[in-house]
């Protein structure tokens, strides 16, 4: 059967080539899994071990409950029309963060959901998935999320650092400093998550920082492609207030000046209570 070796040839090169598109965009495999609900490709991709952090669903592990993540996922999506486009892709060090605005019907009624998913690599056969978020939008609810991730050695340089030291103490017009005059910062979640410019930037800072100090988060990882700073960290305090360990993610833009263009922020933290 001389067509045999041929044939053969032929599937472990549409494997490799699978394979080769999902190692270079990761969180694009997940999320067409998680929107058709299919995860063979996935499999085909990472045949080792496929590990998912989900707000909702908690630790995934292994294809067999990955299959009936993203089935249930699926479901979910159609039931409440979700569509999503993606914000900014962020690479560096084996490591992928996308940002994605998320719209869901929820009551009758179109939601804008921010997510950040971070995609990385332990070796060539495996892959974690790391997805931060509020569930505000789809529950009315904040919900503790314990750390994913321990602490890590790497810290944010440069105005990212800067931005960092000026939340932690508290410091409004040294946090309004760090970013650019049109600069924003958006909230997880709200009415008005967008805040631009310097008035907008220092009335919200001035208002975080109403409960007794500034905000303490512990860097974990830190994937920086020399644009934009992501950083995986767990909140630890909010003004006076000891916090137990919240996972989060914060996406730093720096625009052409060197400044914060922006500031996106993807976490489930609740204000302590009198704070909003």
């Amino acid at each position: 059967m001389p067509w045999f070796p041929e044939f053969v040839g032929a599937v472990e090169l549409a494997r490799t080539q699978t394979r080769a598109a999902g190692r270079a965009d990761p969180v694009a495999q997940y999320l067409t899994a998680l929107t058709k609900g299919d995860t063979h490709t996935l499999e085909t991709v990472w045949p080792g071990e496929v590990i998912v952090h989900d707000p909702r669903a908690g630790e995934v592990r292994g294809h067999r409950q990955l299959r009936r993540f993203v089935h249930q996922n699926q479901a979910w999506m159609a039931e409440h029309r979700a569509r999503t486009e993606v914000v900014a892709s962020t690479c560096a060090d084996g490591r992928a963060v996308v940002e994605l605005l998320s719209r869901v019907d929820h009551d009758g009624q179109e939601v804008v959901w921010p997510v950040a998913v971070v995609a990385e690599s332990p070796d060539d056969r495996s892959v974690v998935f790391r997805t931060y978020c509020s569930q505000w939008p789809v529950d009315g609810r904040r919900h503790l999320r314990p750390p994913i991730l321990g602490p890590g050695a790497a810290r944010p340089a440069d105005v990212v650092g800067r931005y960092q030291a000026a939340l932690a103490a508290g410091d409004a017009e040294a946090v309004v400093s760090t970013f650019a005059p049109d600069g924003y910062y958006r909230e997880p979640i709200g009415p008005h998550p967008d805040h631009r410019g310097a008035g907008e930037l220092r009335s919200f800072f001035t208002t975080s920082f109403s409960a007794g100090g500034g905000i303490g988060l512990q860097p974990c990882a830190v994937t920086d492609d020399g644009v934009r700073c992501a950083l995986e960290y767990n909140c630890v305090r909010w003004g006076c207030h000891d916090l137990p360990p919240q996972a989060g993610i914060g996406v730093y833009e720096r625009g052409p000046d060197g400044l914060l263009a922006a500031a996106r922020v993807y976490d489930d933290i609740e204000a302590p209570a009198g704070n909003p």
